[in-house]
């Protein structure tokens, strides 16, 4: 090789594998027009709408990056979208109305929350059948799994509970009440501690792992905002642990919260009804699902600023970054 293309090749290896040239999309599942939004991540434009079953909810990407899963409610099942051609390739079984589910470490095993018949289905994906059930309380809803795979997370919204589970032998080991209407749960990076949203509380419930004990509630108060309408739900934590994004509903606001302290920073202004979030795939954005006004906002993480509204489906619920 000529030795005046050697560094051209070298660049041209490094721009290949550089996170600003990996190709980045987004999919937001539209509850009411039974829709996936396809976005170009780098141009914020709309490149496709994927029709899919009837009422799309959750979304997961697979552990190969090849697939999404999607909880589509009121079909009852969980659709297999192929991210290469961008249609439904199959589907997995779930119990009734499965609205929200997690994923195991080594990307075998969803953890389906069913909110009409009180149950978590245990799926094995690579077989495409159910492997277990878990009873739970009313209405369960978010679902979370540690780092380390070895405890799962439930919320039942009408039971106002946060339920541990043992995903090995998929019996509880205990439970901790929190605010009405518990709705979405997430693990700090390490694992210590799990984060649950309650909607019409409006709080956040910050409990401690190895204790099961409430060690932090974070209430939300925004001038000029009636009470009523914050209600967290979505919640979303850096990688570093440090800083926290709870979407607040009809609230229209995304609160900024510092992890170590449980201090609210600041409120940004998105669209109505923000439900679910998902960052980039470097942390650098953070994107909402707005579910009344229809659109998706784009927030820069660092400078805690909201960049722009995309217009996407009828009632987006979910959003999701991939390849």
């Amino acid at each position: 090789m000529p030795h005046v293309l050697k560094p051209l090749l070298a660049f041209a290896v490094l721009a290949l594998l550089s996170p600003a040239a990996r190709a980045e999309r987004l999919l937001l599942s539209n509850e009411k027009d039974n829709t996936i939004t396809v976005v170009d991540a780098a141009s914020l434009k709309i490149t496709q709408t994927v029709p899919v079953g009837a009422r799309p909810r959750g979304l997961i990407l697979s552990k190969d990056g090849k697939s999404v899963y999607i909880c589509t409610s009121d079909a009852d099942h969980i659709e297999v979208l192929d991210l290469a051609t961008l249609k439904v390739t199959g589907n997995l079984p779930s119990g009734a109305d499965p609205e929200t589910f997690a994923i195991s470490p080594d990307g075998n095993t969803l953890y389906v929350a069913n909110e009409n018949d009180n149950t978590i289905t245990v799926v094995d994906v690579p077989g495409a059948r159910v492997i277990g059930a878990v009873s739970t309380g009313v209405e369960p809803e978010g679902m979370a799994v540690s780092p380390d795979g070895k405890l799962l997370i439930n919320t039942s919204e009408t039971t106002s509970m946060v339920h541990f589970i043992n995903p090995e032998t998929r019996k509880m080991i205990g439970g901790v009440l929190v605010g009405q209407r518990p709705r979405y749960a997430a693990f700090t990076p390490d694992g210590k501690q799990v984060w649950v949203s309650s909607e019409v509380a409006g709080s956040v419930a910050v409990i401690d792992v190895a204790t099961r004990k409430i060690v932090n509630t974070i209430h939300f108060q925004i001038p000029g905002v009636p009470r009523e309408t914050v209600q967290a739900v979505g919640i979303n934590i850096t990688s570093d642990g440090k800083t926290a994004f709870v979407a607040l509903g009809p609230a229209n606001r995304v609160a900024v919260v510092d992890v170590a302290s449980g201090a609210v920073e600041k409120y940004l202004l998105v669209g109505q009804r923000v439900w679910h979030m998902a960052f980039s795939q470097d942390g650098s954005r953070l994107y909402t699902a707005n579910g009344v006004s229809n659109d998706m906002s784009v927030i820069d993480v660092a400078a805690r600023k909201v960049l722009k509204s995309v217009p996407v489906g009828e009632e987006p619920w979910g959003v999701i970054d991939v390849p």
